[in-house]
């Protein structure tokens, strides 16, 4: 099993448009073969963000890869276009394979 998340720094203000962003937005996932569950986490804000992460579950880190190369996901990153100011960073990836 592997874990894929990005992390996300959202400027204040900018949270429900963030939200909004990736609750009408369509993802694909559900076509690519691996692809278990997703999950939006917010975390508690600070003064100067809102932490967010992208929290991914597949069937293996080879699972996750073949998505990052699929069409699937290209057509789903196409439409995350967010305005500007929102973001502080560029997000962070981090992925776990499970070893428990």
């Amino acid at each position: 099993m592997y874990f894929a998340m990005n992390r996300f720094m959202i400027a204040p203000g900018f949270e429900e448009a963030f939200e909004t962003m990736w609750r009408e937005r369509e993802s694909y996932l559900d076509q690519v073969p691996g692809f278990q569950t997703f999950h939006l986490l917010k975390g508690e804000s600070q003064e100067d963000h809102t932490p967010y992460v992208s929290h991914s579950q597949w069937a293996s880190r080879d699972a996750f890869v073949a998505w990052t190369d699929s069409e699937a996901f290209r057509k789903a990153h196409s439409q995350a276009r967010s305005p500007e100011g929102m973001h502080l960073s560029h997000p962070r990836f981090e992925g776990f394979e499970v070893i428990l």
